[in-house]
């Protein structure tokens, strides 16, 4: 299937359209931002300008081709068995971005009966039930109680934490997290959640993608079908093979703290159940040690903070409180800017 098809199944709000025009003309009038996605991917231009989310570095322009969008798009129906004739969908995030530009993609490529509301913290309030929706942490916390309304669900923008993975451990709809990023189309990798599909601590790999690491033990996506090149990412990982892996965190985020390289998200995850409030680990700059690990704290000081499943260098050598943390356009914490705030 071409860009310039629309699939005979497919329905947005529960009309159907005859035409590309139809389906134009309907966003113009009712969904301006879905409208500016639309009339771009069905222009004549074989590629679609995205913009990279800015958490790891300065946000940045890239050119996707439209065919590495469908393909990645059938790989994930394929994957999560979502190729029938009659899948309900829900868009619950803002097609501005690469995850809501993805899901606009499955459904006109799959065929989807696809539901769009505006983002909203609480997007299963009120709503019939869907074969398949993507939201982010936030959205799903806020969901929990209605998240029965789902069949399945995948989980992305940032990291699930520990309490609310557990939290996810036991409801009825199967939960992915994702791995992926702008440059990957949306996500290459899923990690289960739930119950109903197995929990698992790895991420597995989507069809016809594979994975290594390089000698940084950062990991190295080869997926022919959504890109011309091997992607070289920054992300470190434990490799179970090249199906499977596990995200440890981010190499440009490495402290070395007297000569002990120590990963901040791994301490991060140490202190989940410690910390309620919005939380991340740094460095600053020390005389003896080189760098030094920071905890910074979104909000007042509430307790006392145990740090007793923590290594002796893990430990924080101070900890700061912030009103607030800076975030990117994707809403994601902006840990640069934020620490320059200290």
């Amino acid at each position: 299937m071409s860009n310039k098809e629309i699939h005979p199944h497919f329905t947005l709000n529960g009309n159907q359209f005859n035409s590309v025009k139809e389906l134009l003309a309907f966003t113009a009038e009712k969904m301006p931002e879905v409208f500016e996605f639309f009339s771009e991917w069905f222009s004549n231009k074989k590629y679609l300008t995205v913009h990279t989310s800015g958490s790891t570095g300065k946000p940045k322009a890239i050119k996707l081709l439209k065919e590495h969008m469908i393909n990645s798009a059938l790989a994930s129906a394929k994957y999560f068995d979502l190729d029938g004739d009659d899948i309900s969908a829900l868009l619950c995030m803002s097609p501005k971005y690469i995850a809501g530009k993805m899901m606009l993609v499955r459904a006109i490529v799959s065929g989807w009966k696809l539901d769009v509301i505006p983002p909203t913290s609480h997007p299963l309030k009120a709503r019939k039930i869907y074969d398949f929706s993507a939201m982010v942490p936030l959205q799903v916390y806020n969901s929990l109680n209605d998240i029965h309304k789902l069949k399945t669900l995948i989980v992305g923008g940032g990291a699930v934490s520990k309490p609310l993975q557990d939290k996810l451990k036991s409801v009825r709809p199967k939960v992915y997290s994702t791995y992926g990023m702008t440059e990957t189309v949306t996500h290459i990798a899923v990690k289960k959640l739930s119950q109903l599909d197995g929990i698992t601590n790895y991420y597995e790999t989507l069809p016809d993608i594979t994975v290594e690491k390089d000698d940084r033990n950062c990991l190295v996506i080869n997926a022919p079908n959504i890109s011309k090149t091997q992607i070289i990412t920054n992300d470190i990982v434990k490799l179970i093979d090249d199906k499977h892996f596990c995200w440890q965190g981010r190499f440009d985020n490495i402290i070395n703290s007297g000569g002990v390289k120590i990963i901040p998200e791994q301490v991060e995850q140490k202190l989940e159940n410690e910390i309620k409030q919005r939380f991340f680990i740094s460095s600053e700059e020390d005389e003896a040690l080189g760098e030094k690990v920071i905890l910074v704290i979104e909000g007042k000081k509430q307790k006392e903070i145990n740090f007793l499943g923590l290594d002796k260098y893990e430990k924080p050598k101070k900890v700061y409180y912030l009103p607030q943390f800076i975030e990117t356009k994707s809403s994601k914490v902006n840990r640069n800017e934020t620490v320059a705030l200290l």
